[in-house]
């Protein structure tokens, strides 16, 4: 883990798998944890550090992760995913290649409680939110197609929910591939065991005091490098 930006209202970093964005188990990192670690470290600024938490990634996902250390940051930018005026693009490796290069998908989820995943349904019903995801193709290879994708909801486990119900799983991601009825190939070495083929790319905000526009990168992970050679 290491930051992508960081200045007095916040801090970016690059999130590793295998790491929770907060409420880990006891003895478990968590990216919150680590950051606000480095935050006490680097600042020499007497006190307890809190941050403020605007976003977040799931366990198995790698990318940006940004955290505010103001109360003001954290209203303005919790305002700003709130009202979906940010722009969040993620790069995602699936097991198979799309029958659309480019399209936009559109379903509904909801929360399983038992399975602690989503359930995806193709028209509205009761207690279902609708989602909207773009993608486009960006490469093909012999063992995954590589998608951009850009969140217009950002609903829990939307991209791997939506990618896995049209028949495009995420690489390595079991939770979501199981329910499909012709399983498909999902590790690739030297992928990790603890990873997905998802990856938070960019994310691009209004800096919450001086307004201006930030986009924030995060390079994707070695192990991807092999897959798409």
């Amino acid at each position: 883990m290491y930051t992508l930006f960081e200045d007095n209202h916040l801090i970016a970093i690059n999130k590793p798998a295998g790491v929770a964005s907060q409420g880990a188990a006891a003895g478990q990192p968590s990216a919150i944890d680590e950051t606000t670690a480095y935050l006490k470290q680097t600042s020499h600024t007497p006190g307890d550090v809190v941050l403020g938490v605007v976003q977040r990634l799931d366990k198995p996902v790698t990318g940006v992760l940004l955290y505010a250390r103001t109360s003001k940051a954290a209203a303005r930018l919790s305002a700003q995913f709130a009202d979906k005026s940010t722009i969040k693009i993620y790069h995602a490796l699936v097991t198979n290649a799309l029958s659309q290069p480019e399209a936009t998908l559109t379903h509904y989820l909801k929360k399983n409680e038992q399975t602690k995943r989503v359930d995806v349904r193709d028209s509205p019903a009761p207690g279902f939110q609708n989602a909207v995801l773009h993608y486009r193709t960006l490469q093909q290879t012999e063992h995954a197609t590589l998608l951009e994708v850009m969140l217009v909801t950002g609903r829990l486990h939307q991209i791997r929910a939506q990618l896995s119900a049209i028949g495009c799983p995420i690489l390595n991601d079991t939770d979501y591939s199981r329910r499909l009825s012709k399983p498909q190939a999902l590790s690739t070495k030297p992928f990790p065991n603890n990873a997905i083929g998802l990856h938070a790319h960019s994310l691009t905000i209004l800096h919450p005091i001086s307004k201006e526009q930030l986009t924030i990168t995060a390079p994707k992970p070695k192990a991807w490098q092999a897959i798409l050679s």
